[in-house]
């Protein structure tokens, strides 16, 4: 066997640097549609990572935009859409036009509607934030823009219909303010929303913080979000309304979206205006080239082209099509909403209605306002082997800005050191009302479900270490990864009791979400604690002090044995009794109670953690704890794929791999995934099939990097991923052989494995 994997080495070494798989046009997967759309659910996506829009036409050859952004937060800290913009021409070239044509293109984040010569492109700038949209047609046409707010008067819900409106979060104050609608002028209309009013004290007081309010400044308060909307040689019909002074057969409107806290709106509108100037100094010739470029370069980044099958060319697309919506919405102020991202899409309704996941306006999103770990940590899982490193930003950055106030949490609470984190948080990282409870007298959340479910702070350190160890970012790791890590793990060292033997006894505590309060030892944590400690101890000595690396040897040294036992009926034993007969196998916890959720604990082992995969012991005891498993799930936040594809097990690691990429959702664009845990569009579920089909393909632990580990024979594929110190892997697959490979540095090509 070792003279195998030695001939292996030496054979890739030989033809590491051939010339490779060309990457192909990824303007195969654009989405085109032919029909006029009927309404909102009608929508294409759209985005510069930052602003991010549902686009459609309707059936009179209306085009409408719903707008939203990443930092619109509202006083009750909702993610507001920032409004609707409405193109009416009259006479309309769209309007019962054959052909008639909408196209999504990929190749270059734009939409295009067109007929005939008629063509109007849409597209938000990459490097700038405004929105532009060109309008060329065969005849003249009048041009009508219209703004459609629905925030358009302050109003107040009761708790039934706050739960309705899919407010998650309880608040103290269910007053809602309306947006700001300023004076139109020739060529200009704008509006705002300004929050006047804010839940953050509430919040802090609620959970006994209220002696850091002035420690820490409200993030809600005076927040301002908004948009400008200009086109030359148009004049206000209403402050909402804008049209052409005449009939043209070419136009350009901007559409400008801005967000910052300031004292009043008219202050907004200034700093506005400032950077609307400061854009428009890039001509709009430039900011296309420029846009093209960002867009290209994203693409050449890296890609898995799947071939093969039908099965293989829909995992393909939509593989393609998943990383795209990230790329929308992910380099703003704030991480990619789990429950819709930012296009989420709804109607006017009356603002105090009883609303429900059909019949809501663009503002609602089941599951509420907050952050949720164990979601959005799959919309980031794959953005390491993809290259996307400037989008898994945002997400290590809400961490790491809200740990002051989580480290003097601790403190206030429980009189030690270090950090934690809640599973659903409010970006700024408090529990959210519900969860926390109103009216508790304690310190730890009143909901059984995330009363010690903290585990989440581990994965985030278990991603920066991956992220470390892709880019050698010493930067990142001196401010980011160490101070972040450390508090997670002191934490837990000092939060709880030890036994006889020195170790941590993790109790009470809970296992995920599925078992809940009565939990001893939960595999989860100790599984994290065991991973993040050991790979904090491997860091470069130019990073860590001998004393670090000491106080991280002496935690790892008091963690606990992950829990064992053996299955009973080759299922998992029930409540924790271990010694029963069976197939050895791991357990949720040392001692755990009956299953509230759906998850499967033992097996973070596996995905995330990485205990138990190809390459490492106890193989056969990983597969087995899988096969035992209690829930089988693919889809959403269910981790069956990547599990699977970890273990080597091909034809779970597929069906799971194909069940999630084609879970489409009910909307004409079916990658806005369906609502199976989450809402739709579900980005979690997109994530975790990325990750899940990233490892089929590459698998990495340290320096080794091991390939096609979990790759169907009858599916070929032209990849490019990369990996550990700066490596860039690209090759071709065909019949289940790697046929071309090129690693770069070349220098790395020694440590591949097949």
């Amino acid at each position: 066997m070792k003279k195998n994997v030695i001939f292996i080495v030496m054979f890739i070494t030989l033809f590491a640097n051939v010339l490779t798989a060309k990457e192909k046009p990824i303007s195969r997967y654009d989405v085109v549609w032919h029909t006029l759309g009927v309404d909102e659910n009608s929508s294409m996506p759209l985005g510069n990572g930052d602003i991010a829009a549902n686009v459609w036409t309707e059936q009179n050859g209306d085009i409408v935009i719903l707008l939203a952004k990443t930092d619109s937060w509202s006083e009750k800290g909702q993610l507001l859409k920032l409004g609707r913009v409405r193109i009416n021409l009259s006479p309309n070239p769209f309007k019962n036009a054959k052909p008639f044509a909408q196209q999504l293109k990929l190749e270059n984040g734009s939409i295009e509607i067109s007929e005939g010569n008629t063509l109007v492109r849409i597209w938000i700038d990459a490097n700038h934030p405004v929105m532009r949209i060109k309008l060329n047609t065969d005849f003249p046409t009048k041009v009508k823009i219209n703004s459609e707010i629905w925030r358009n008067q302050r109003y107040h819900l009761n708790d039934k219909q706050l739960q309705a409106q899919g407010f998650f979060e309880k608040t103290t104050d269910a007053v809602f303010d309306a947006d700001t609608v300023f004076s139109s002028k020739k060529g200009e209309m704008a509006w705002c929303h300004f929050n006047g009013r804010s839940i953050y004290p509430d919040v802090l007081k609620c959970e006994h913080l209220e002696s850091l309010l002035n420690k820490y400044p409200d993030p809600l308060f005076h927040r301002c979000s908004g948009v400008i909307v200009r086109a030359d040689n148009f004049v206000s019909k209403g402050n909402l309304c804008l049209q052409s002074e005449k009939s043209v057969m070419s136009q350009q409107i901007n559409v400008y979206a801005f967000t910052e806290q300031t004292s009043n709106p008219d202050n907004w509108q200034k700093d506005a205006e400032l950077l609307i100037r400061n854009t428009k100094k890039t001509s709009e010739t430039r900011a296309w080239a420029e846009h093209i470029k960002w867009w290209t370069e994203f693409w050449s980044r890296s890609w898995i082209d799947v071939t093969g099958t039908s099965e293989a060319e829909k995992v393909s697309q939509s593989y393609a099509i998943m990383r795209f919506m990230i790329a929308c919405a992910g380099r703003g102020a704030f991480p990619i909403k789990f429950n819709g991202s930012l296009f989420t899409v709804g109607r006017d309704v009356p603002l105090d209605s009883i609303a429900n996941s059909k019949y809501h306006n663009p503002d609602y999103r089941t599951w509420g306002a907050c952050y949720w770990n164990q979601n959005v940590r799959h919309i980031y899982w794959p953005m390491i082997a993809s290259g996307d490193y400037d989008l898994l930003l945002p997400w290590f950055n809400m961490y790491t800005k809200a740990l002051p106030l989580a480290k003097d949490r601790t403190r206030l609470y429980f009189k030690h050191d270090g950090a934690s984190f809640i599973e659903t948080m409010y970006f700024w990282g408090l529990p959210n009302f519900n969860d926390f409870g109103m009216n508790n007298p304690n310190f730890d959340p009143q909901s059984p479900y995330m009363r010690y479910h903290i585990q989440g702070g581990l994965e985030v350190a278990a991603q920066m270490l991956d992220y470390f160890d892709n880019t050698q970012d010493v930067a990142f790791a001196k401010t980011s990864l160490i101070p972040f890590a450390d508090a997670i793990v002191t934490y837990y060292a000092e939060h709880w009791p030890r036994d006889i033997h020195g170790k941590i006894r993790m109790y009470p505590a809970q296992s995920i979400e599925t078992y809940q309060e009565n939990a001893v030892n939960p595999t989860p944590d100790i599984a994290g604690l065991m991973v993040v400690l050991s790979r904090l101890q491997a860091l470069p000595s130019s990073l860590i002090t001998d004393k670090q690396r000491l106080k991280w040897a002496q935690e790892e040294k008091a963690l606990p044995e992950l829990p064992m036992g053996t299955t009973k009926d080759g299922k998992l034993p029930p409540l924790g009794k271990g010694e029963l007969s069976g197939t050895p196998m791991l357990l949720p916890a040392e001692r755990y109670g009956e299953a509230r959720n759906a998850e499967n604990p033992e097996l973070y082992t596996v995905f995330p953690y990485r205990l138990f995969c190809l390459g490492k012991p106890n193989l056969q005891l990983a597969k087995d704890t899988y096969n035992a498993r209690l829930y089988h799930y693919s889809v959403c936040w269910g981790q069956d794929g990547q599990e699977s594809a970890l273990l080597g097990m091909v034809d779970e690691a597929k069906k799971a791999v194909i069940n999630a990429f084609t879970a489409y959702g009910t909307q004409r664009f079916p990658w806005f995934w369906a609502a199976h845990s989450d809402y739709c569009p579900d980005m979690d579920n997109g994530g975790s099939a990325m990750t899940t089909l990233q490892l089929m393909m590459m698998q990495c632990s340290g320096k080794q990097i091991r390939l096609i580990p979990a790759w169907p024979k009858d599916w070929n594929a032209d990849f490019k991923l990369h990996a550990p110190y700066q490596t860039i892997v690209e090759g071709h697959v065909e019949n289940g052989k790697i046929t071309e490979l090129k690693v770069t540095p070349s220098s790395r090509s020694a440590d591949v494995i097949m």
